[in-house]
């Protein structure tokens, strides 16, 4: 395993970045609408070795599997396994976790609350089992309100799968997070919450709801087209988004893609 960096003080800015809804199979070549998710995820990695040579912590935001096997976890554990940083996963709603738990027993990979420099990640579970929509359970509320104010002098970003907000997008916003008025009713007491971060929507979004920054980036594999009424994959390549959080709250934020991936959709493979 590559050397744990040490972790910043509270004085330095902190690099995050974010893998998003890669898709793998228990196939080695297993393909989502004719893209190998296995390639696209592996030529992803290498760009962010490329750009991000000092990273502080990598977030998988789900849907790291398609087929919930315990061999495509092992697959993105050996894929992403090149970045030399500390790394958390949590499901999305193609995954499963009893397999996550098997892939990565013996590991914090799937611990949810992670302090870095002046900030508190907090990484919660938006699934509902058997479902494609997402919500959040009592469990992950108290979660989340305790992991609040057990750092009251940190910045927080939160990070979850499903959105909490429409995007635009009919067919996508009936999949967001079906309670999320829960949610901000817990976020909303806390000043200290600067940034959402999800994963679900195969798109780059960046908004602001109040003082808090709302983000969503590309998928590791294909791209659901912007503001589209039906399901509809578009063009960009895969990508990943990075974050730089500030010591004073403030934090940059941007995405990164992929070149020379030629990709024709095949609607006649199923599976999203």
């Amino acid at each position: 395993m590559p050397p744990v960096p040490v972790p910043p003080s509270d004085t330095k800015s902190v690099l995050l970045v974010q893998l998003s809804d890669s898709h793998l199979f228990a196939e080695p070549d297993g393909r989502l609408l004719g893209m190998d998710t296995a390639d696209s995820l592996s030529q992803v990695v290498r760009l962010v070795r490329d750009e991000q040579p000092d990273i502080d912590l990598v977030l998988a935001t789900g849907d790291l599997s398609q087929d919930a096997s315990l061999e495509s976890y092992q697959r993105f554990r050996e894929i992403t396994a090149p970045i030399a940083a500390p790394i958390r996963w949590f499901p999305g709603n193609h995954d499963e976790l009893e397999p996550m738990r098997e892939a990565t027993a013996g590991t914090d990979l799937l611990e949810p609350v992670i302090d870095l420099g002046a900030w508190r990640v907090v990484l919660l579970d938006s699934t509902i089992p058997g479902a494609v929509p997402g919500q959040m359970n009592d469990a992950q509320l108290d979660l989340l309100e305790r992991a609040i104010q057990a750092a009251p002098d940190r910045h927080l970003l939160i990070s979850f799968h499903h959105h909490p907000v429409p995007i635009g997008s009919q067919w996508m916003d009936r999949i967001g997070i079906r309670n999320p008025q829960r949610l901000f009713a817990v976020l909303d007491r806390y000043p200290n919450v600067r940034c959402l971060l999800w994963g679900h929507v195969h798109q780059e979004i960046d908004h602001m709801r109040g003082d808090v920054r709302l983000l969503a980036s590309p998928s590791t594999c294909v791209q659901f087209t912007p503001g589209s009424e039906d399901f509809c994959v578009d063009s960009p390549a895969p990508g990943y988004r990075w974050l730089r959080l500030h010591p004073d709250g403030s934090l940059e934020t941007g995405v990164s893609r992929v070149t020379g991936i030629d990709f024709e959709v095949d609607y006649s493979i199923k599976g999203y």
